[in-house]
């Protein structure tokens, strides 16, 4: 889908389905967009998120929550999304 593959900026958030398991394939998919500016996993599982978090190529990634973080946390993108982190080295 269109709204899955572009960077929105708003309050927008995609849910699609995926066969139950394949992790493997929702990583394939996250990843395949270029841009990487922040992603969220939603899940009861931490292992599962902790997993998913390290894999994805963006910048920030919410467990559980999304857009929360200390505002002098370093920030920033993968990809086509930012140049680097912000208030990093």
């Amino acid at each position: 889908m269109y709204i899955a593959q572009e960077e929105s900026f708003g309050p927008v958030m995609v849910i699609s389905k995926f066969k139950n398991g394949d992790v493997e394939g929702v990583l394939r998919r996250a990843n395949t967009t270029e841009y990487g500016l922040a992603s969220g996993v939603f899940t009861k599982d931490i292992s599962k998120a902790l997993y998913i978090s390290e894999k994805l190529e963006a910048g920030t990634v919410f467990i559980n929550t999304y857009n929360k973080t200390d505002v002098a946390a370093p920030f920033g993108g993968f990809k086509q999304s930012g140049f680097g982190k912000d208030l990093g080295k």
